[in-house]
């Protein structure tokens, strides 16, 4: 009896997490072409593709053109470069493994370095996890590309290595938060050595073909070049970008990204597991953080992803932001409503967005129209702010606790 009494209490809980917010009202979905058409416009883009994601519902529309003076507008196949948001492809992989027990985010990357390679520290030694929330101390570039380097074609395996062993940490790991894209790409070289595997085939076994992302690739073929979207500037070839397999590699189209955001909100089969887009770390831990607040000023940092807003507001969104090669990119969930956005965009003549247009901050404030909620205010009030550090920092214990029950699992089924 005393089972099933505290089964049913379990299940009314469940059930009530699983509604929306009475406050919440959702709008259809057709209305985003409204919120395209604000980014087309400001941004001056070239071409613009923005899908939307809502439980089982999907919504697609393109603006301007796939190529300059084509006529053409993108399509669900057009190919687009992911840029940064590739980062988030890696973290997945990485919150995988460890739910499995095969690495630990404790592990230190020195555990996974080729033989005699040097790996550097400063009273402390580089996580994995310190790498997938850009706390690693390094650089965001090891330096400039060699001249004609194809876009996402450097640095490759042994040149970040080799430069890693020269290297000087900016700072003690896990101290502050410094956006690396080498970082990243170490990342991607320590789970292929953890699983001896290799990464794209890491990632096409576990992530693109258990969602039939057939179009998304580090090695695209000419079919797949030919329907890339350009901007206004030549940007250099299509061609494989297996050497950044990490941080910005990865090609897709809108189709392939309406199956990845269904598997973020939770609508297809497989589906995310939430701790993949935890809080792992909140800023006001850090001495300070550089380059992580495109979109906003973060609330929380996670496994490649930033939190705006705490996670108990019915406003917490969680994105990610990628820009390079003519590209601008991005992502954004809204887990109140289960809605989550795609918006990819190439550069346009005019050579950059409207005076005082942000496409992140923007794309946000229409994601949390769409459930009929406001935008986010510019500067919050003391008070909302003191509120939602508050929640985010019971969040983040809550985090912990689970990460600390994971790390024990781990060790129960023989983890590394």
């Amino acid at each position: 009896m005393r089972f099933l009494t505290s089964l049913f209490f379990l299940l009314s809980i469940l059930s009530a997490a699983a509604q929306t917010s009475p406050t919440i009202v959702l709008h259809d979905l057709k209305e985003a072409e409204a919120l395209g058409s604000d980014l087309y416009a400001n941004s001056r883009a070239t071409g613009l593709v923005l899908v939307v994601v809502r439980g089982k519902q999907m919504y697609f529309h393109s603006y301007g053109e796939t190529v300059p003076g084509s006529h053409q507008a993108p399509s669900l196949d057009s190919e687009v470069r992911l840029c940064s948001l590739t980062k988030i492809f890696t973290t997945d992989l990485l919150a995988q493994f460890v739910a499995e027990g095969k690495i630990n985010l404790d592990d230190p990357l020195k555990k996974y370095a080729p033989n005699g390679a040097v790996v550097p520290e400063k009273d402390a030694v580089i996580t994995l996890e310190e790498l997938a929330t850009h706390t690693a101390g390094l650089e965001r570039e090891i330096g400039t590309a060699p001249r004609r380097a194809p876009h996402f074609s450097y640095p490759d395996y042994e040149t970040r290595w080799h430069w890693l062993a020269s290297t000087e940490l900016k700072f003690t790991p896990g101290t502050k938060a410094f956006y690396s894209n080498v970082g990243f790409d170490l990342l991607s070289d320590a789970l292929a050595e953890a699983l001896h595997t290799p990464y794209p085939q890491l990632l096409e076994t576990r992530t693109l073909k258990p969602l039939k992302m057939w179009d998304t690739t580090f090695f695209p073929k000419s079919r797949q070049c030919e329907r890339l979207m350009t901007g206004a500037h030549e940007e250099g070839p299509c061609t494989i970008t297996a050497n950044t397999e990490g941080s910005g590699g990865l090609y897709s189209t809108p189709a392939d990204m309406v199956k990845f955001l269904s598997y973020l909100v939770g609508a297809g089969a497989p589906a995310q597991a939430e701790y993949a887009r935890d809080v792992y770390l909140l800023p006001s831990s850090l001495k300070g953080q550089y380059g992580l607040d495109h979109a906003g000023r973060p609330s929380g940092i996670g496994l490649g992803w930033m939190h705006l807003g705490a996670s108990g507001d019915e406003s917490h969104v969680i994105e990610k932001t990628g820009a390079g090669a003519g590209f601008t990119t991005y992502i954004a969930i809204h887990p109140a409503s289960h809605t989550a956005i795609f918006v990819a965009m190439t550069e346009g003549r005019a050579g950059g967005w409207e005076p005082g247009f942000n496409l992140f901050k923007a794309s946000n404030n229409g994601l949390l129209a769409l459930a009929g909620l406001p935008p986010f205010p510019d500067r919050p009030t003391r008070r909302a702010s003191a509120r939602r550090s508050l929640q985010t920092r019971v969040h983040a214990n809550k985090s912990s606790r689970r990460k600390r029950a994971m790390h024990a699992n781990q060790r129960t089924v023989g983890g590394s």
